[in-house]
């Protein structure tokens, strides 16, 4: 009975390997599944195996669901009892750039062959992998959208069903993806999140590069730390041992590593960039992309095996350092909203790359740049990891949001802020801004003409707000993320991301001819009026000779000028 059992075991697996065998693998590397095919191969692992469950989590501009496939050794789904029993949570996002497939592949292989128990899968790491998440960018398949990628034959289109760029929305969330991404990422809270991508820029002889979240923006230090020392040179070392040279994110196309490596600048519009607002530590995987496919998602397939290796190893300490972080933020004072390379620290590298040289061009007949790959080089490069954090805000007691603004509180409820709403109507003395300054793109990104070089002044006020009005506490584990979005000078704040544009309209005026008589009355009850404009006359004569500008001023300076005119309606309640 035994050998009939194991028997029939044997040719059950046997049937499931026959059956999972994907496009990757029957053209010899040289195609990529398309969506269905992907959906359909999880299903049947499902379907076959306790191991896995798949869920609609949500829905997308495409029209379909965006899939979310759970891989877990004891057969339970419960993100929360996962963390409990101790358990590294590892997201893994594929096709966000559809034309960049490698990670859509690749997890089918790794997913099936922990099914199949070609590769373990520790007891103490659950995954999470979205198949493919620019549904619409997967469907919209090409031959020639990406020219400078080298395969695979077919594959999907940057731009989703709305033509956006979806790894430039995880803050403003015009997507419905981002929407449901924050529902799944926060449902999940993961300890890792992978988003697989390919390169653009230099030609050089790694076939895998790789961004890590800074570690600088994790929090106070423990988990960014924690990353830099320990964890980061171990995924190298592993790789390096799979024959998979690695290095840090290649962020140059033609100039000479001789001058150095930056690492890579993520703000919150990134992937990597939001999940370090909530204390997971992001990578976004880069391979080469004039390097084979068949190369790309097999190097891909062994960095996600990596990490399940490493996260294993280091669980116990990854978990302890990801939770006194989340217990740091919750009582952290202090954010910076800016940052910049720090040009006095720096580490090494070992950077494999070809010489440049000059050719005849064949298109124009002019001289053309290449790489020489007759001259492959090995260099010891200076690489500068660090950051240097700017525009420190202390952070309210609290901040105060009208009820109007319900597109912004909308995306807070989403990830997770407690908000509160007044229950009377109430006079609160607050911290109110000013947008004295600020320049707009003249031309769209993204679908906003987004403001920059954003410049305010602060008073304090008592504002009177309504019931239904938000206050929205900062003693919370959203905290960075609050201070992030809703400090207008921070780089991807809900107001440069145009939420808040309306205040920066003026809604009433006046006629000249009417206003001169009103003016005359308001110079006369305020003398202290006349005398700044009186000093302002003489320090600029071109506003001395000019009737309008000085009624503007006046009308500027007098109770008649509406108070919302660029005042900025996300007010900070004063820490006692």
């Amino acid at each position: 009975m035994y050998r009939y059992c194991l028997l029939l075991s044997f040719l059950l697996m046997a049937q499931i390997s026959k059956a999972q065998s994907s496009r990757f693998e029957k053209s010899n590397g040289k195609e990529s599944a398309t969506y269905f095919e992907a959906i359909d191969w999880y299903k049947k692992l499902d379907k076959n195996s306790a191991q896995v469950l798949v869920k609609e989590m949500g829905t997308t501009d495409a029209g379909y669901p965006l899939h979310l496939v759970l891989v877990s050794g004891d057969g339970k789904f419960d993100p929360t009892a996962w963390h409990r029993q101790q358990k590294v949570v590892i997201l893994i996002n594929n096709g966000i750039h559809p034309g960049e497939p490698d990670g859509i592949d690749a997890s089918m292989l790794l997913v099936r062959d922990i099914v199949e128990k070609k590769i373990s899968l520790p007891n103490n790491v659950t995954l999470a992998f979205i198949p493919v998440y620019n549904i619409g960018g997967c469907l919209n398949r090409n031959v020639y959208s990406r020219a400078n990628q080298n395969g695979p034959l077919e594959y999907g289109f940057r731009g989703n069903a709305q033509n956006l760029d979806l790894n430039r929305d995880f803050t403003k969330s015009d997507s419905k993806e981002a929407r449901s991404f924050a529902q799944l990422f926060h449902w999940l809270d993961p300890d890792i999140f992978i988003d697989n991508h390919v390169s653009d820029g230099a030609d050089y002889q790694h076939t895998m590069t790789l961004i890590s979240s800074q570690y600088d923006k994790l929090g106070s230090g423990y988990l960014g730390k924690w990353l830099r020392d320990t964890f980061e040179p171990q995924l190298y070392q592993s790789m390096a041992e799979k024959k998979w040279d690695m290095v840090p994110y290649v962020n140059f196309e033609t100039e000479s590593p001789d001058k150095g490596m930056e690492i890579f600048y993520d703000p919150p519009r990134y992937s990597s960039g939001y999940a370090a607002l909530f204390q997971t530590i992001g990578f976004v995987p880069e391979t080469h992309m004039l390097k084979p496919f068949k190369d790309r998602v097999l190097s891909t397939y062994a960095l996600m095996q990596t990490m399940v290796e490493k996260a294993s190893s280091n669980a116990a300490a990854l978990i302890a350092v990801r939770n006194e972080e989340k217990r740091s933020v919750k009582q952290r004072t202090s954010f910076p909203l800016s940052w910049s390379i720090d040009t006095t620290q720096h580490t090494t590298i070992v950077f494999k790359g070809y010489e440049q040289a000059m050719k005849t061009s064949d298109a124009t007949g002019l001289q053309r740049m290449y790489y020489d790959h007759n001259k492959p080089f090995s260099k010891t490069v200076t690489y500068f990891n660090v950051f240097k954090p700017g525009n420190f805000v202390t952070a309210p007691a609290a901040y105060l949001i009208p009820q109007g603004w319900s597109a912004v509180v909308d995306l807070l409820k989403l990830n997770q802020v407690i908000v509160q709403q007044l229950q009377a109507d109430t006079v609160i003395e607050v911290e109110a801004y000013h947008i004295d300054e600020y320049k707009s793109l003249p031309r769209p990104y993204e679908k906003h003409h987004k403001n920059s070089g954003v410049k305010i002044s602060v008073s304090i006020q008592k504002i009177k707000f309504l019931k239904g009005d938000y206050l929205i506490p900062m003693d919370q584990a959203a905290n960075r993320y609050l201070a992030e979005m809703l400090e207008p000078t921070g780089d991807d704040s809900f107001f440069s991301w145009n939420f808040f544009d309306a205040v920066l309209q003026q809604k009433e005026g006046y006629s000249d001819y009417r206003w001169e008589d009103i003016a005359a009355d308001v110079l006369k009850q305020h003398p202290e009026i006349k005398v700044k404009m009186d000093e302002k006359k003489l320090a600029d004569p071109k506003f001395a000779a000019n009737g309008s500008a000085q009624l503007d001023f006046i009308y500027r300076n007098s109770s008649y000028y509406e108070p919302a005119h660029n005042r900025y309606p996300v007010y900070r309640m004063l820490r006692k």
